[in-house]
């Protein structure tokens, strides 16, 4: 496996490029059963499909991934995702984490440093999100991060079976908690 290239470090996480020969490990990540249940999707993807995806991804500017790598050993914990409205210079958050991973603060942070990057590097105006209702942890870890409640998708999504409404959240350059892991970067 190659080496993570580090784009920006936080504290105890950073966001970095993603690899090719990382496909398969995110392949897994996406396909955990807790994964599915919190984005409200039904059926694991194909490895064809997941491959190819990936592939049309690379090269779509609207589409920008972040691998999230441990810092103590430079391990990949995880992915972020800026899908970007150019037009209106916004874009939709979206996270996955490997099922080791979950539970140690790292969604929070992640969201934090990707929400850095989108204000104080891609100059977004605004990047949301949607959430289901009963995924309390990630609506906890979101609020961390900067991402404030705007709105209720009334019963658009499903948990465990049962149809749940999924939560609109949304962030301001001005909502973002700092410190600018951008700044320090840049000496600012």
């Amino acid at each position: 496996m190659t080496d993570p290239h580090i784009l920006l470090s936080g504290e105890t996480l950073a966001l970095g490029m993603p690899r090719h020969d990382m496909l398969p490990e995110y392949h897994k990540w996406e396909n955990d059963p807790r994964t599915i249940l919190g984005y409200g999707n039904q059926w694991a993807q194909s490895w064809e499909v997941r491959a190819a995806g990936y592939e049309r991804q690379r090269g779509n500017e609207r589409f920008q991934q972040f691998e999230v790598v441990r810092l103590e050993d430079t391990a990949a914990v995880g992915m972020t995702i800026l899908e970007v409205n150019t037009y209106v210079r916004t874009a939709e958050f979206v996270i996955v984490l490997a099922p080791e991973a979950r539970g140690k603060g790292y969604a929070a942070e992640a969201a934090r440093l990707t929400l850095d990057w989108a204000f104080h590097l891609a100059h977004l105006r605004m990047v949301w999100l949607k959430v289901l209702e009963p995924n309390r942890a990630g609506i906890a870890a979101y609020e961390k991060a900067g991402f404030r409640p705007s709105g209720r998708l009334r019963q658009s999504g499903y948990w465990l079976g049962q149809p749940v409404d999924e939560l609109l959240m949304d962030a301001l350059p001005a909502d973002f908690p700092g410190p600018s892991a951008v700044a320090a970067t840049l000496g600012t």
